[in-house]
């Protein structure tokens, strides 16, 4: 089991609890065993939008697989310091040292500046916000218009919406980019990434499209993306030809069905060395037969992230090499 605590503060923002809150209630209701706690140091918790909020007075005992959750706040609505008390950020640091996942929404990244978290490591919050941030942390580097960061188990996001993106990126992480997939679908979730980060996942940047018969080989894709996926395979799974397949896995997509099978594959194995794998245990790890050809796909997304705007075909996003993987 895994708790995904989340500290509720004054004046926070629904949509910054609310968001990642329906994510991992949804993981638990597809049977991934999470349980979600809100603490708070008042039983009841007033919000920015007039609904209030109850919440426990006591912390659960945590584990290094738990994740703490900090959602943001109206900044105005509190002093310099910020409405998180002294022995909250002591908690908040103490479940990192011991290993454990820290994420902030909006403000929240705040509590993580006071909490030590930020100092030498990669971090974002919302754009209105973000000079005020580096401006009261200097030993952090601020990442401007961003969804969200990860940096060692420190994890930013830019606020309201974004919430919900970061919360799929952990799932994803856990469990694999099928279950965050799956998870977005049932949300009815429309894709918005920032294609300048790694972390916009390819699971939900090529989701937005209506058509059932890719998004049935796109969860075939996202289950088995580590195996060799012959098109006939992927055909049958989508009810259609091959050359149907291809043809409408373009159009929805801009990537062919392998194309779509490498992104996935160079996204995991990116995720794995950020985590210290090396890059021929990780290109061996998704299913590539040595390292050759995931050096070749990370040079190439390399340079595709780099190129100047409108410079690649509208709604490809990074495009892999078209080579047979694995």
């Amino acid at each position: 089991m895994a708790r995904v605590v989340f500290l509720l503060v004054p004046q926070l923002h629904l949509l910054d609890l609310a968001g990642p809150a329906q994510v991992f209630s949804t993981a638990a209701d597809l049977g991934y065993d999470y349980r979600l706690h809100y603490v708070a140091d008042r039983e009841v918790v007033p919000t920015v939008q007039g609904v209030p909020l109850v919440a426990g007075l006591r912390w659960p005992e945590l584990t290094r697989d738990d994740l703490v959750v900090v959602p943001g706040w109206r900044l105005h609505a509190h002093g310099p310091q910020g409405p998180v008390g002294p022995d909250d950020l002591r908690r908040l640091a103490d479940h990192h040292a011991a290993g454990g996942t820290v994420a902030s929404v909006c403000a929240g990244a705040y509590a993580l500046g006071r909490a030590g978290l930020l100092d030498g490591r990669r971090c974002t919050t919302h754009h209105d916000v973000q000079d005020e941030l580096a401006r009261r942390f200097p030993s952090a580097r601020v990442v401007r218009d961003v969804l969200y960061v990860v940096d060692e188990r420190v994890v930013t996001s830019a606020g309201i919406a974004s919430g919900i993106d970061v919360a799929l990126h952990l799932v994803a992480t856990r469990h694999g980019p099928a279950v965050a997939a799956r998870i977005a679908r049932a949300l009815v979730l429309h894709s918005r990434r920032n294609g300048h980060e790694p972390q916009a996942g390819a699971m939900l940047r090529h989701r937005s499209h209506l058509s059932d018969a890719v998004h049935r080989v796109q969860d075939l894709i996202d289950r088995r993306f580590a195996e060799p996926l012959p098109l006939a395979d992927l055909a049958a799974a989508g009810g259609v030809a091959e050359r149907t397949l291809t043809r409408l896995f373009r159009r929805a997509t801009g990537l062919t069905p392998l194309g779509y099978q490498q992104l996935l594959r160079v996204e995991r194995a990116e995720h794995l060395i950020g985590h210290g794998a090396t890059v021929e245990g990780a290109a061996r790890t998704v299913g590539f037969t040595d390292a050759r050809m995931l050096r070749r796909l990370r040079a190439r997304a390399t340079r595709d992230r780099s190129a100047p705007a409108g410079s690649s075909r509208p709604g490809t996003g990074t495009r892999p090499a078209e080579t047979r993987a694995g």
